[in-house]
């Protein structure tokens, strides 16, 4: 009768198959296979045909799967109808199945499973591991193509279809962007068949398996727990609950207004001195108050972590349509003209077309980042100087009406218009002036603190020394300390 009846092979050995799969398959007049590349068939009776050629004339799986679900679709509509059998089970790691189902439903063709054992249970067997309760299920060819896992860390992932070295290659680039090379893996070939094999690895190696072939998976122990945002996430809303913290749980968003600009000030600090070590920490306090923030604001409906996350990935890939998309950017400034223009794009969307360029710059940041913003968004419309010596000439400029400035406004003004053409002068240089006076400061505690060491090691009070003795440890400081 029409219609479609989808069938699972089971992972592999034919005594695997179900009695009612068995039934299906040996009384139908025509079986259609997805691929014939599996042990259970060389026992089904000769009334078969598979799809197989398409895989060699299809570029990409994605073609395959697509015209596969088309022709089941058109043999479901024939008055036999069909019967198509699929590796294991229908609906699990199975790209076909599921869109077969959707679409026989929504064109009211009359649908039967037979569901199969999956690879999940032979292997999880092999392995002697219960996959509950965290299991990630993920596929090997969406793992390789991404630059990083899709699946939080601190759980287990159990990877199907490393079907060859070349995809085992792939993933094992994708899963170290993340994972130590020598994470303990382990490989597990023919799963409930008589060629099973369980090989435990570094994951560096995964990919010199001379194993490896169609009814190969990897199952990948997690990391240490707390690795995860997930787990963060957790803990500070624990912090947050009826039994967490008192201090947490009185605080709101401003009150944690100095504590967020104390914790990127001290991240800075870990960035200038390009120590590893303390970034980690620096940024980890840095992520405890944008997610402290985030489970404020879910407490009062405000918005949630996973919204937050939201928002900055889709602006992301807005804003990069020269990478996700097909926009072409030949240099770094073109980027910077498209993003502009974007970000105009949105605030009109937004009803805020009338928002000035400058717009957006927070005004909380130091007065030199804002400064180099400022100018920076000026430049890139145009507004700008035409060559570096006219902006060493506005330097000049200003010192000169410094001096002939009379009041303390309007030596005020004159300094800080000096301070705003000395930040543009940076920007012509390609330095940020804020870092650049933050290094400042360093090296002058640097040499400060070295000239009261020499005073310290002739016994006498830093005030008690002359300045020229002062300069002479400077110079020394200069030298040694420096370096």
């Amino acid at each position: 009768m029409t219609g479609i009846t989808l069938v699972g092979l089971g992972p592999g050995d034919p005594g695997q198959l179900t009695r009612t799969a068995w039934e299906t398959l040996t009384s139908a007049e025509e079986v259609w296979l997805r691929t014939a590349q599996h042990p259970a068939v060389p026992q089904l009776p000769a009334n078969w045909r598979s799809f197989d050629a398409l895989y060699e004339e299809k570029e990409r799986f994605e073609e395959v799967y697509a015209a596969i679900v088309n022709e089941v679709l058109r043999l479901g509509a024939r008055p036999q109808g069909v019967i198509y059998a699929v590796p294991g089970d229908p609906f699990i790691a199975e790209a076909t199945g599921p869109e077969i189902a959707r679409r026989a439903r929504a064109a009211g063709l009359p649908l039967r499973v037979v569901s199969g054992v999956s690879f999940i249970e032979p292997v999880c067997a092999a392995l002697g591991l219960d996959p509950y309760p965290h299991t990630a299920l993920v596929d090997a060819l969406e793992l390789a193509a991404r630059h990083v896992p899709s699946f939080p860390p601190s759980r287990p992932a159990l990877i199907a279809q490393v079907y060859s070295r070349m995809v085992a290659s792939d993933v094992k680039l994708t899963l170290m962007s993340i994972y130590p090379d020598d994470h303990p893996v382990q490989l597990v070939h023919a799963a409930g068949t008589a060629a099973e094999r369980v090989e435990s690895l570094p994951l560096y190696a995964i990919d010199r398996s001379e194993h490896i072939g169609l009814l190969t998976a990897l199952y990948l122990p997690p990391l240490s727990p707390g690795t995860a945002l997930e787990d963060f996430f957790e803990v500070v809303a624990h912090l947050r609950a009826p039994d967490g913290c008192p201090w947490d749980r009185k605080q709101t968003h401003q009150t944690l207004r100095s504590h967020l600009l104390e914790e990127t000030y001290e991240a800075l600090e870990a960035l200038d001195a390009d120590d590893p070590a303390a970034m980690r920490e620096e940024f980890g306090d840095l992520l405890l108050q944008i997610v402290l923030h985030a489970v404020i604001a879910a407490e009062a409906g405000e918005y949630t972590l996973p919204e937050v996350v939201q928002s900055v990935h889709d602006k992301i890939i807005r804003r990069h349509p020269h990478v996700f998309g097909d926009v072409q950017a030949r240099d770094a400034g073109e980027v910077l003209q498209n993003w502009e223009r974007l970000k105009q794009q949105e605030r009109a969307a937004n009803g805020q077309a009338e928002k000035s360029l400058l717009d957006g710059i927070s005004r909380a940041m130091p007065a030199l980042a804002v400064a180099q913003k400022y100018q920076a968004r000026a430049a890139r419309v145009g507004f700008d100087w035409p060559a570096i010596e006219e902006v060493l000439d506005k330097v000049v400029e200003e010192v000169q009406e410094i001096r002939a400035a009379e009041t303390p406004q309007e030596v005020a003004a004159e300094l800080g218009d000096l301070l705003f053409v000395l930040v543009n002068f940076c920007r012509w240089k390609g330095v940020d002036a804020e870092d650049a006076l933050r290094e400042a400061n360093a090296r002058f505690y640097r040499r400060f603190t070295h000239i009261e060491a020499c005073a310290r090691e002739q016994g006498r009070p830093l005030e008690n020394l002359s300045l020229d003795e002062m300069e002479a440890c400077w110079q020394e400081a200069k030298r040694l300390v420096d370096d």
